[in-house]
């Protein structure tokens, strides 16, 4: 092995005449931008250097390469390959530029971060091999799209690639002192060489970029950031300048960054996340350009040296610190020096506004969940290539040949890298498959997890736990779904279930005698159509002087599940009940959750009520909240309730007492039941509007929602809208959920679990403010409340162009941040980041949904020992005494609208307070931190859950559909794609279309225009470049004129070719022609597909729908 390598290095060196000629071949090539590839030049690089050449070894054709051919040829150019998503997590070190701009002051800090060597006029190359390798041991053969091992390579020590990681140590020290900043390693789907940390009080996130900066840290893992140096910081990307420039500069079609934004559901229980939470979208408005500063400071003062001596990732992975986002651990003193090092990077950031943080992993502290959750593909095909191979030799078996070697997996999430699979590791079944010749297994979504990634090995090896079955198949897609966010699937333990009583249960007569009782109160459920799981109900009074009494009731969840009971662990370690459209995975047993808590019409039910005396302002000039008993008098649907609003509802109707309408329980008549509605549709108007008033910010749009057949496949889809009855109930949750988080902080300012909406991302906001001005639309986002009036006035503006509007709200929530649950006492000393921006709320928490969100039952269990402590605070002092109804009760020092603080901090306050927290089980600072911070895991879990089931029925119905025809407006258009929205399915993608067969592409930068022409016999490939250029039908559907009718639609014939018929009526969509002239904000015919499936990941495919003789 040695001889053979020392042989190739050798002849590269001494063999003048082929030196001669490679400089002759490399003249006469075009020249290449920064992220193009050049040919092995060093021992070094054949022992598996990252390479743009990796693209997606599904669907690229690649170079086999062995260390006997002594002509080492080229890597294609990396430019097309960083167009895919799949692709992009592949490119080599040093971590290259995207765009076209770099000065030759970033190029000398990458050069200094990163020692290889660059060409003279300072475009960065990728020093690596033409193939990555697929080594089963033997040095005669390199099998295409594998790395080798460094260890494979004998005689030679292992080349280090990474950084060692901090001590455990190290990493608490540096923290204390400031100089190091602890946060949640994000990677940009778009560009795994990106990832992005978020350091609590900073507005701009700090951009770790390139693959030796991010140290084998993957999405997810809790990681010690140090903050480089404003020297090494980048320019700020996306729109820069102000509205007075006649063009703000834009540098077009760099790959954008995936962000955490908003949405609301107009399916399920969408009246419980109603709190403005923000999620997923797999795209960006703004394209992203560097811009420069000069000034050379550092952050923290002089660099100070990394420390050395051994680092163990283990060590430090092992040890639970607290999951809280963007946190700090230490001392007091500790804090204060956190605290000066936020402030000093706050200042920088203000001081330099086009500069962009950077900063680089120094260790993992807490290893993601995901890291056990991978699903991905294996590369089988590659395999066989080697095994084929291999079993020429007469010596070996077929037995010997499959128990070594690697296999390649390509992770469904392009966030995570490709992976090493040891053979030998290899389940039994799976193993079989392979000795078999099983091509199918391919096809077979799998799961993994990563074991190990050394400091010497450029990817992270795994091991395969099971396989889910065909990647086209909806049922294995939903387990794979589950399994990579870490779903518990299992059904409830028999130890938890005995925390339950037995049916049929009725409520204990000491219940009915400590609780208020409410059973002949009107009161009723208003939730969706299909929901089992009834969390609340509304009740409402009319009072004298104009006052309203509103009651809020929900199920008290927390009677059945007691504080460390088997069933309160599953019901944590659930912490969320995940729906996904056609199945729900509850975090409570169906016997609880659809039974003796649901508050199911027409029987005796525990609840949690708040009782709010409202004026005609929406004041509250009196509340009440406890324990009381109720029943409920009827299950309305939303579509009831709104019939009600609207008015459409006739009691003497034959119609409303049918089939489609509740029955009603009690002796109450629908009379009472319809006032009731409208009475609180009035109350909640006001609310609304006092809230919006109040500075709130409200990002309403519309949700596609899928209709399915009797096999659970959708057939069709619709958008829906939230009307008049959802925001009736939303507001009233809300203000309930905002009475109990100022109850439980007053009593127990450090052991309140509460819920946090952090201020919009600095950066994204300005690049939106830009984006607005520069298509004359003015918007103030000085604060949320204004944000929200200068949208109302544009849509206002935009009255007869709901699309361009659909796009400024979806891409108003990308600057939002998550809200999160954390503990009071860990953000003491930082009170000022209570608040829910959306809101507008200095306090806020989740009070009413507790049969599918855990923090809700801790928020019961807190509120259960106020109640309890002001009782026995007020008994001690001999205050009570009998209202005219004869109610045991006294004045509210603890949960009434007024707080008694003195009676609070006294001596017979304190020790009700602390007798009750005993009690109930109230947690600790630090044991309440960890649950909450677990709990926001669990919570972006179930949404990822989500977004990933809607993704699947978009495909799976597109799947079905084969083609489908809409309009779309373009968001983002450059020389080498454009973005485009699709309000029909409320999504946004791109369209590529550099280095296509037959089409020419013109970019007028100067007006920001694109044009398309079509050539049939233009060549299909490019001189120099080894690389296929992209078929036609990869970018553009192309149909001939003579298949249209008169009115510009295709007939019926061809139709059927590009259109399934699956009985629904599609909007006669015409297409565009060449040459074609696209703009920002043109609106552009498109065709959409499913791809993927049984061969890659999921994904909707758009095309440009265009007609041409040329067909």
């Amino acid at each position: 092995m040695r001889g053979v390598v020392e042989q190739v290095v050798a002849e590269k060196v001494d063999d003048g005449e082929k030196e001669k000629k490679k400089k002759r071949r490399s003249g006469r090539r075009p020249k290449q931008n920064n992220s193009s590839s050049v040919s092995c030049s060093s021992v070094n690089e054949m022992r598996g250097e990252a390479s743009n050449c990796l693209g997606s070894d599904r669907a690229t054709n690649h170079v086999t390469t062995s260390l006997k051919q002594q002509n080492l040829e080229t890597c294609p150019s990396g430019e097309q390959e960083l167009t895919k998503a799949s692709n992009v997590a592949f490119n080599s070190m040093p971590p290259m530029h995207i765009d076209d701009h770099a000065n030759s002051e970033d190029m000398q800090s990458l050069r200094d971060r990163n020692p290889h060597s660059s060409d003279p006029d300072g475009r960065m190359f990728s020093k690596s091999c033409p193939e990555s390798i697929a080594y089963g041991g033997s040095s005669d053969s390199f099998i295409n799209g594998d790395f080798p091992h460094p260890h494979w390579m004998e005689g030679y020590a292992p080349k280090k690639y990474f950084a060692p990681h901090w001590s455990l140590q190290a990493v608490n020290d540096a923290l204390e002192k400031g100089d190091v900043f602890k946060s949640i390693f994000r990677v940009n789907a778009y560009n795994r060489l990106e990832a992005y940390c978020q350091i609590d009080g900073v507005p701009t996130d700090v951009l770790i970029n390139g693959i030796p900066s991010q140290n084998r840290a993957v999405e997810g893992d809790i990681v010690a950031v140090k903050v480089e140096p404003l020297s090494l910081w980048t320019r700020m990307k996306g729109l820069t300048g102000n509205c007075n420039n006649s063009r703000p500069v834009v540098d077009f079609n760099v790959l954008p960054k995936e962000s955490d934004l908003a949405g609301n559901n107009c399916k399920g229980k969408n009246k419980a996340d109603v709190d403005c939470e923000y999620a997923n979208h797999k795209s960006n408005l703004f394209p992203e350009k560097e811009s420069s500063s000069e000034k050379n400071t550092s952050l923290c003062g002089p660099i100070h040296l990394e420390p050395t001596g051994p680092s163990s990732y283990d060590q430090v992975d092992g040890c639970h610190l607290s999951a809280s986002e963007s946190s700090h651990v230490g001392s007091y003193t500790g804090q204060a020096y956190v605290k000066n090092a936020v402030e000093r990077m706050c200042d920088m950031i203000s001081s330099h506004p086009l500069r962009r943080p950077t900063g680089r992993v120094l260790a993992v502290i807490e290893g993601s969940p995901r890291r056990d959750a991978i699903v991905g593909f294996l590369n089988i095909k590659q395999w066989f290539s080697y095994w084929e191979f291999s079993t020429k030799d007469g010596n070996k078996s077929a037995s010997v040949c499959t128990d070594r070697g690697y296999i390649q997996l390509a992770p469904t999430d392009p966030k995570f890298p490709k992976m090493m699979v040891p053979v030998q590791g290899l389940p039994d079944p799976v193993k079989r498959r392979l000795e078999n010749g099983d091509a199918t297994l391919e096809m077979e979504l799998v799961a993994a997890k990563i074991d190990n990634w050394g400091e010497e090995s450029l990817l992270p090896q795994a091991s395969i736990l099971h396989t889910f079955g065909r990647g086209g198949e909806i049922e294995s897609q939903l387990n794979a779904i589950l399994f990579e966010n870490s779903i518990r699937l299992s059904e409830f333990s028999p130890d938890s279930l005995s925390c339950l009583p037995n049916l049929p249960w009725e409520i204990p007569l000491e219940e009915l005698q400590s609780r208020k009782d409410l059973r002949n109160l009107c009161l009723f459920t208003i939730d969706p159509s299909t929901s089992t799981d009834l969390d609340d109900a509304l009740s409402v009074e009319n009072l004298p002087n104009g006052i309203y009494r509103v009651g809020i009731h929900i199920a008290d969840v927390s009677y059945f599940v007691l504080p460390d009971t088997e069933l309160d662990k599953e019901a944590q370690i659930r912490s969320t009940s995940i729906y996904m459209l056609q199945k729900k995975i509850p975090m409570l047993p169906p016997l609880l959750s659809e039974n003796i808590g649901s508050l199911n019409p027409g029987v005796d039910r525990l609840a949690f009520s708040v009782f709010l005396d409202l004026n005609l302002a929406g004041d509250i000039v009196d509340q009440w909240i406890g324990r009381t008993v109720i029943r409920s008098c009827c299950k309305l649907s939303y579509e009831h309730a709104q019939d009600i609003i609207d008015g459409s509802t006739n009691l003497g109707s034959a119609d409303f007492l049918g089939d489609g309408y509740p029955r009603l329980h009690g002796h109450f008549e629908w009379f009472d039941v319809i006032r009731s509605i409208r009475d609180l549709y009035q109350l909640s108007n006001i609310l609304r509007d006092k809230r919006f008033n109040d500075g709130a910010l409200g990002l309403e749009s519309a949700k596609i929602a899928f209709l399915f057949d009797e096999y659970g496949i959708p057939y069709d889809s619709r958008l829906c809208e939230r009307k008049g009855s959802n925001f009736l109930v939303e507001e009233f949750m809300l203000l309930a959920n905002r009475t109990a988080a100022e109850t439980i902080s007053r009593a127990f300012p450090d052991t309140a679990l509460l819920r946090r909406h952090p201020e919009p991302n600095t950066r994204k906001l300005k690049n939106f403010e830009v984006f607005c001005c520069k298509h004359g639309l003015e918007l103030d986002a000085s604060s949320s409340g204004k944000f929200h009036l200068s949208l109302q006035k544009i849509r206002e503006k935009l009255k007869d162009d709901s699309s361009l509007f659909d796009i400024l709200i979806n891409y108003a929530a990308r600057p939002m941040q998550l809200a999160t649950y954390f503990c009071s006492g860990g953000l003491k000393d930082s009170e000022k980041d209570w608040g829910h921006y959306a809101l507008a709320a200095p306090l806020y928490t989740h009070f009413t949904s507790p049969l599918r969100r855990y923090p809700d039952i801790v928020v019961h269990r807190t509120l259960a020992a106020v109640i309890d402590a002001e009782e026995l605070y007020l008994k001690r002092q001999k205050t009570l005494y009998n209202l005219q109804r004869g109610e045991e009760v006294t004045r509210k020092c603890f949960s009434g609208v007024y707080f008694e603080k003195n009676a609070a901090e006294s001596l017979e306050g304190r020790e009700a307070l602390s007798a009750a927290a005993l009690k109930h089980r109230i947690p600790d600072v630090e044991l309440l931190a960890d649950v909450a911070a677990y709990c926001n895991g669990r919570k972006l879990a179930s949404r990822r859950v989500k977004d990933a089931c809607d993704k699947l029925y978009m495909w799976a119905w597109l799947k079905k559909k084969e083609i489908l025809l809409s309009e779309a407006r373009v968001l983002n258009v450059g020389p080498r794609f454009m973005s485009v929205y699709i309000q029909k399915l409320a999504i946004e993608r791109q369209i590529y279309y550099d280095e296509v067969e037959s089409l020419i592409v013109e970019w007028l930068d100067a007006t920001s225009t694109l044009v398309f022409n079509l050539f049939p016999n233009r060549r299909p490939f490019r001189r120099g470049s080894p690389g296929k250029w992209r078929p036609l039908e990869d970018t553009a559907l192309v149909v001939s004129p003579c298949d249209l009718n008169e009115h510009g639609a295709v007939d019926e014939d061809v139709r059927s070719m590009i259109i399934s018929n699956n009985g629904s009526s599609e909007v006669e969509i015409e297409p565009a022609v060449f040459p074609l002239t696209v703009h920002h904000l043109s609106t552009i015919p498109v065709a959409l597909h499913a791809i993927g499936g049984d061969d890659g990941p999921l994904e909707i495919g758009v095309r440009l729908y265009m007609s041409s003789y040329f067909r």
